[in-house]
């Protein structure tokens, strides 16, 4: 058998006026607290392997995070025997709780800043969840279990039916049949001690977390937390320590917002008081969880097998096979990050950039891109030449406002001297502030080399991925993966986003190739998911072999922060 523990530990940290991250919002901040946060631990272990699976009620994991809680746990508690490769953090994305833990400083900047005490919560407590399942274990077993919310069910809506139909293999859908564009299928394990008393779940179903909007300033575990709440209550009688874990899936295009607000102006859920919406929507997750467990004739116990695989990549340099795109008349290769105004402009269920500047912005980027391919290239090295070319090639069409590699903004590294004036932009207001204090100039703003982990328990694979990801970029990744570890018997995929650090949206080439927000938000250019799919494919692959053999482990690993360097961005006193 297994031996399986689980923990549970409260990672609320209350800092008035911090700004929530989710939103990229200056003025969504932190007023009180509609329900506390959690981190939730599962610890599997069979013979000498052991995995730990944690989901935290967050906006997304940050590299700065994971290295937090590793090091703790190597520091306090070694003979443990965790690291980077057998520990996957993974958040179930509400957009209503502090930001602020992020050490790449891009998703500090609407906090704004880099807050010691929400970092120092988050890490302990997911510690905390880790070291209670430890001291949980017990012999076990595990089952997986399937089932689709019935298409009457509100659950779940594609908010970018555009970009949905663009894919050759889905079938149009209406804006009215939105709830048909998405993935409809829940998919959990239940653990369960050696006389069948159910230890706590893990569930997967790809819904945004953000039925409380932005005019919203309490803390809010939004509807998965409220689901995890449901469940946990129902089963307290049964066992009073059952933790229920409602983790994120591919959920990239999907809303739980399908009704338009005439006086917001944006999408909300059910009831116009978001935090009733929140429940409602978390209700429905949950009793679709319940019914799984209770109800599932076609639960499969998992066989005993654990294994793991875990490695950094350089994002910026792939180049993907062409199998997942015969199309590409040019080298499918990636490209450094970089933001498109689509992305700033936000969604119908939270809008971002001022209108005022949306399409000022979108035309001042065109005036970049022309001034850099025609005028600039004409004074700079061929390396340079080379590369300005390869990124429009890249990123086309979308149009580049934001550079992290190059610390750039609308092509020009005089953050102070840009056009766009403070009083226009809180945003750009605080970029000015942190150019000012220097802490844009010591990294790149958004991660670039990022972690990608694959845990194998029994049948089942679980895919770590450090991104969001819609619906049908996931069907894709999810078959890459399925042909690739199916003659190792296992037969389910679990896409896991939001896992161990964050760097954006991957959507497909078509979705891409229309720039509405998740295109605008995919850093690495119109072939990210084949990158990805190549990735992967060949981190899988080196599960066939012999741990000893596996090549999986590189000399890449992510940008080492001092003090010095977070100190830069200490809180302003306007904040």
């Amino acid at each position: 058998m297994y031996k399986i523990g689980v923990g549970k530990a409260d990672i609320t940290s209350f800092v008035e006026n911090i700004g929530m991250l989710g939103y990229g919002k200056p003025d969504h901040i932190v007023q009180g607290i509609e329900t506390p946060i959690y981190a939730r631990a599962f610890v599997i272990s069979s013979s000498d392997t052991k995995v730990a699976f944690v989901n935290a009620e967050l906006c997304f994991i940050t590299q700065s995070i994971k290295n937090g809680v590793i090091q703790y746990l190597k520091e306090h508690h070694p003979t443990l025997g965790y690291s980077d490769e057998n520990i996957m953090l993974t958040a179930q994305h509400t957009h209503s709780t502090p930001g602020g833990y992020s050490h790449f400083g891009f998703y500090n900047i609407t906090i704004p800043g880099f807050i010691p005490e929400i970092y120092d919560t988050i890490v302990n407590g997911i510690a905390e969840a880790i070291l209670q399942a430890e001291a949980s274990l017990t012999p076990g077993s595990i089952s997986v279990r399937k089932g689709k919310f019935p298409a009457h069910i509100p659950v779940a809506f594609n908010r970018s039916i555009e970009a949905y139909n663009a894919n050759p293999e889905t079938e149009n859908v209406s804006t009215e049949e939105a709830h048909l564009a998405v993935n409809r299928e829940m998919t959990l394990l239940l653990f369960e001690n050696s006389e069948g008393i159910p230890l706590g779940v893990i569930n997967w179903f790809g819904v945004h977390t953000t039925s409380v909007s932005n005019d919203c300033y309490h803390i809010c575990s939004d509807n998965k937390g409220y689901a995890s709440q449901y469940l946990e209550q129902a089963y307290k009688d049964i066992n009073p320590h059952f933790i229920s874990a409602f983790a994120q899936g591919a959920c990239g295009d999907v809303t739980p917002n399908y009704k338009w607000d005439e006086e917001k102006k944006w999408t909300r859920g059910k009831f116009k008081d978001d935090y009733k919406s929140a429940q409602y929507n978390g209700y429905l997750q949950y009793h679709q969880a319940d019914q799984l467990i209770r109800k599932t004739p076609e639960a499969v116990e998992l066989p005993i097998r654990l294994d793991y695989v875990h490695q950094y990549v350089d994002m910026t340099q792939v180049i993907a096979d062409k199998q997942f795109v015969p199309f590409a008349q040019e080298i499918p290769q990636t490209s450094p990050p970089a933001l498109g105004v689509a992305f700033l402009a936000g969604t119908l269920e939270g809008p971002g950039l001022s209108p005022l500047l949306h399409k000022p912005a979108i035309l001042m980027s065109k005036v970049c891109r022309w001034y850099e391919q025609n005028i600039r290239t004409r004074f700079v090295d061929k390396k340079t030449q080379t590369d300005i070319q390869s990124k429009y090639k890249v990123h086309n069409p979308k149009n580049i406002i934001i550079e992290s590699h190059l610390k750039h903004i609308l092509a020009t590294p005089n953050i102070k001297g840009l056009i766009i004036p403070s009083f226009a932009d809180l945003m750009i207001r605080n970029i000015k502030y942190f150019y000012k204090e220097s802490a844009l100039n010591t990294h790149h703003w958004i991660q670039e080399k990022l972690p990608m982990q694959i845990f194998l328990i029994g049948s089942i694979a679980i895919i770590g991925i450090p991104a969001e990801i819609t619906t049908v970029a996931a069907e894709r990744l999810q078959e890459t993966l399925l042909s690739t570890l199916k003659n190792q018997g296992i037969t389910t995929i679990i896409l896991s986003p939001y896992a161990n650090a964050y760097s954006g949206y991957i959507t497909t080439y078509e979705e891409y190739m229309l720039q509405l927000y998740e295109g605008g938000h995919t850093i690495f250019g119109k072939w990210t998911l084949a990158a990805y799919q190549t990735v992967f494919r060949d981190l899988a692959s080196e599960l066939q072999k012999a741990p000893s053999e596996r090549s999986s482990q590189s000399s890449i690993f992510p940008a080492i922060f001092t003090k010095e360097d977070l100190a830069l961005w200490k809180r302003p006193e306007f904040a």
